[in-house]
């Protein structure tokens, strides 16, 4: 079994390979190739990923090379975890926006949107490739903005689905809170890429969020850093990236006086890559839990293994079309919610009717997804603009047209039509 990850040289390529090497039985791969233009990371990433497997005693073997089409070619699944422009391209997308008090961030509002558009034509051409070399190859795409992406693979014809850790990190602290394991724990997950809620988690069939909230709200809260009085009068444990919604402004103050989560990625990468270098380290440092895409490689092996071998957990979060699993929602917008995983794809499972106060967020960000998409494919300034007005979190003419021109000023090197 052949596996590719295409942005290998990523300093979240140690995890990967660390689950992988742990989960051999669930996922038996045979050869590993890490793909990446950076080529003096990915030999760095590369030599510490050997010693990784070696260590466990993996009989896999691992190669790096910067020829996407070598990389691809005979892979039975293809990982995305690039990153277009960077560190320094995720500084930007979440510095500028504040200018306008809105929300900089890498993944939604205006920062999300710059991302979008710089990463989807670039996945398209290597999921085009994909297809040349091996149409029969499943694309996992954890790449941000995942929906998005995601959504832009589907509408290709791809073989694709979309992987967050959210819901993986979210069961683990659930199981860790009732002391229980975390396969005995199923959530009611439902929801957009990085805007979901768990409106029932189950043990054994029964519904214990209630119980949950009651006796462990204070320490959901801070996880969340969301007030406690909010998650009783909500019902339901929203993902902490419905922090930028629901306590918009708050963050925007934040972000203004403190340096900016890039700042301190950045400054962690080179910790790391640093720790990566020492030819004695053989293993998955502690620094990197703090990197962000805790439980990432868990929830990548037991994907690939239903996908590639119908192995794995039967029900898993992915991100896939809707198909009416959501009434309110589009047939073809792309929603992250259970659904039954194998060898043929992803069907989500049944959703319960859900809270207006949910469904009409979902409903107006799908509609930005919508746009945020036709602007990726077709370019255009008109286009960003109409993705821009129409975000929750922006909204203003004025912002939206300010907001444009400071995306395409800072982003000119990796739009083509501008």
């Amino acid at each position: 079994m052949k596996l590719t990850v295409v942005g290998g040289g990523s300093t979240y390529t140690p995890e990967l390979i660390d689950g992988i090497a742990r989960l051999r039985d669930t996922l038996p791969v045979t050869e590993l190739v890490l793909t990446d233009p950076a080529t003096d990371r990915l030999e760095l990433i590369g030599a510490l990923s050997r010693r990784i497997l070696a260590r466990q005693g993996h009989p896999g073997t691992i190669t790096t090379t910067a020829d996407l089409d070598a990389a691809v070619d005979g892979a039975d699944a293809v990982l995305l975890q690039l990153r277009v422009g960077g560190q320094a391209a995720r500084q930007q997308d979440e510095t500028w926006p504040l200018d306008c008090g809105c929300v900089g961030q890498e993944t939604t509002g205006a920062g999300g949107l710059a991302k979008a558009l710089r990463t989807v034509p670039v996945v398209l051409d290597i999921a085009e490739r994909v297809r040349r070399a091996n149409p029969d190859a499943w694309i996992i795409d954890f790449t941000n903005p995942v929906g998005i992406v995601t959504r832009a693979l589907l509408r290709a014809g791809h073989k694709a689905l979309g992987l967050c850790n959210v819901a993986i990190g979210l069961q683990r602290k659930f199981a860790a809170l009732l002391g229980t394991d975390p396969a005995d724990i199923h959530l009611d997950h439902v929801g957009l890429n990085h805007l979901t809620w768990e409106t029932a988690v189950r043990v054994d069939g029964d519904d214990v969020l209630p119980a949950l909230l009651s006796t462990h709200g204070d320490a959901l809260a801070a996880d969340l850093r969301l007030p406690r009085p909010l998650l009783d009068r909500l019902g339901v444990v929203p993902s902490y990236y419905l922090r930028y919604f629901y306590a918009h402004d708050e963050v925007v103050r934040e972000m203004r006086t403190k340096p900016s989560r890039a700042a301190e990625v950045a400054g962690m990468e080179r910790r790391l890559l640093a720790l990566y270098a020492d030819p004695a380290l053989d293993e998955k440092p502690d620094l990197l839990s703090q990197r962000g895409g805790a439980y990432y490689s868990e929830a990548a092996v037991d994907l690939a293994a239903a996908l590639l071998r119908g192995a794995g957990s039967r029900h898993q979060v992915v991100n896939t079309l809707n198909n009416g699993t959501l009434p309110f929602l589009p047939d073809d917008a792309v929603i992250e919610v259970q659904a039954a995983v194998g060898p043929k794809g992803a069907t989500p499972l049944p959703v319960a009717p859900v809270d207006p106060l949910f469904s009409g967020l979902m409903a107006s960000v799908t509609t930005y997804e919508d746009l945020a998409l036709e602007a990726a494919l077709h370019g255009g300034r008109d286009r960003v603009f109409r993705a821009l007005l129409a975000h929750p979190l922006i909204g203003q003419y004025a912002y939206a047209d300010r907001l444009t021109d400071d995306l395409i000023a800072h982003n000119r090197e990796h739009l083509t039509w501008a």
